[in-house]
């Protein structure tokens, strides 16, 4: 996970700046997580997605300040439980109620927001919660 989360991240990001000091532009989006990296349950044991996906949050922070005068935007989407093949039919009932508003997301979710973070020029360091109020707290 450590592996993935962290070491894939910086690499392919590392080079991606590369590029895009050349080009004196960009626009970095991480995927983070919503709920296990600024709001861990007892219920939910996930310190490894939390400890990896809280440093992504941190590091999407670190770099959005690093490279905001060379022209280059970092931010970050935090997606809640969103329907895909990850996660069984059956189980789709219980994870509707895990957001307030009551179903879980949809990819066009997620799409929606990078598109919204690309086109938002003044947008920069920002670690957008796409989780149906999640992050908003305990209901």
């Amino acid at each position: 996970m450590m592996s993935s989360n962290m070491t894939g991240f910086f690499h392919v990001t590392q080079r991606a700046l590369i590029e895009m000091m050349k080009n004196g532009s960009g626009h970095i989006v991480n995927i983070t997580a919503s709920g296990v990296a600024e709001q861990p349950l007892k219920s939910v044991p996930a310190v490894l997605a939390a400890l990896s996906k809280g440093g992504l949050n941190t590091a999407t922070k670190s770099l959005a300040i690093e490279y905001a005068d060379k022209g280059i935007r970092v931010n970050a989407v935090a997606p809640g439980v969103i329907r895909t093949p990850m996660h069984a039919v059956e189980s789709y009932d219980f994870l509707s109620k895990v957001h307030p508003v009551g179903r879980m997301g949809e990819v066009q979710d997620i799409v929606d927001s990078i598109v919204y973070l690309e086109s938002a020029n003044f947008v920069t360091g920002e670690i957008l919660h796409v989780d149906g109020g999640q992050n908003a707290g305990q209901w």
